[in-house]
């Protein structure tokens, strides 16, 4: 949950997640339905599937236990290098290094480090240098030396990470204040400002869509996303680029089979996805009993059921804004 999500946003999203799923177990057997819903508001919603299907693979291969070495963890889906890198450091105390933005800020400025931190060769050295620091660390736990509870390696990357988070911040780092600031070569030239250096952006992409929300005897019309590509497996109202000249009435036509003559304007909904800035024009129409044109994957929903269904966080806030 804390990938791409701030912990102030997840605190609420964990405590009814483990009420509902307290264990690998529960997730495992979960409808893919419940764990959507307990995930909606948070975005990037393959998290949630790859979570899920990682629990079933937990359940089956490992006897619900998480394995606690980095290439076996790197077999779960969505686990990637950090999150297995994470995993087996803090919670099992094995020397595999991190990199997440605030450990690549430390590290830069540490060693002075230019280039961009997403380029193959700037990439390659800082995991080489994580990787440096955490064995020095298990090296340093089996010498003698009472290590931290948690363990050294433990103890080291969450430090690194909390270092990046509390004091070597983008703005303004604390540099009296931190522990490693003797060392720190950005610090001696005065430079902290320059590391690490910026990464190229993709360039922002407008997107306009149009979504009509169509009530029919107190049922309103909604779809479900294809599993793959974003949000997959979510609910929405009707919706669909607005091509230039194209008349909300149009869009609505399509799904109903017949002409319209006359919309209910809502107000718009903005929301963005990854350099996407999604404007949705929102319409409401009340269209009387009868047949209208039915789709794989759509169905007539109650209020009732759309506050049950798992909607997409847009069109949530789109909900919100039915006539009574």
């Amino acid at each position: 949950m804390l990938q791409q999500t701030q912990v102030r946003t997840v605190i609420p999203y964990w405590e009814r997640w483990m009420a509902a799923l307290p264990d690998v177990t529960a997730l495992a057997r979960a409808p893919e339905e419940r764990v959507l819903k307990l995930w909606e508001g948070l975005g990037y919603y393959s998290r949630a599937r790859n979570l899920q299907r990682s629990a079933r693979v937990l359940v089956e291969k490992w006897g619900g236990r998480i394995p606690q070495n980095v290439p076996s963890l790197l077999e779960l889906p969505g686990i990637g290098r950090y999150t297995a890198g994470a995993i087996a450091s803090i919670a099992f105390n094995q020397p595999a290094p991190i990199l997440d933005g605030n450990v690549i800020r430390v590290l830069t400025r540490l060693h002075a480090l230019g280039g961009d931190p997403k380029s193959v060769p700037v990439n390659q050295r800082l995991w080489s240098l994580a990787g440096e620091l955490v064995t020095v660390a298990a090296t340093h736990g089996s010498a003698g030396h009472r290590p931290a509870s948690a363990g050294p390696c433990s103890a080291l990357n969450q430090s690194l990470m909390e270092l990046g988070a509390t004091l070597c911040t983008p703005r303004d780092p604390q540099c009296k204040q931190c522990p490693i600031s003797a060392n720190c070569l950005a610090r001696l030239m005065d430079r902290t400002d320059s590391y690490p250096e910026p990464s190229l952006r993709a360039p922002i992409t407008v997107q306009r869509k149009v979504v009509v929300i169509i009530e029919r005897s107190g049922r309103y019309l909604v779809r479900q996303r294809a599993q793959e590509g974003i949000n997959g497996g979510f609910w929405e109202f009707p919706e669909r680029d607005l091509i230039a000249g194209e008349s909300p009435a149009e869009v609505a036509a399509t799904w109903l089979g017949s002409p319209i003559t006359s919309l209910l304007e809502l107000n718009p909904v903005r929301h963005s996805i990854t350099r996407y800035r999604i404007q949705l024009a929102v319409f409401h129409l009340r269209t009387p009993d009868g047949r209208s044109r039915r789709e794989l994957g759509t169905r007539w929903a109650t209020a009732e059921e759309l506050a049950e269904l798992a909607l997409t966080a847009a069109h949530r806030r789109i909900a919100r804004q039915i006539p009574e």
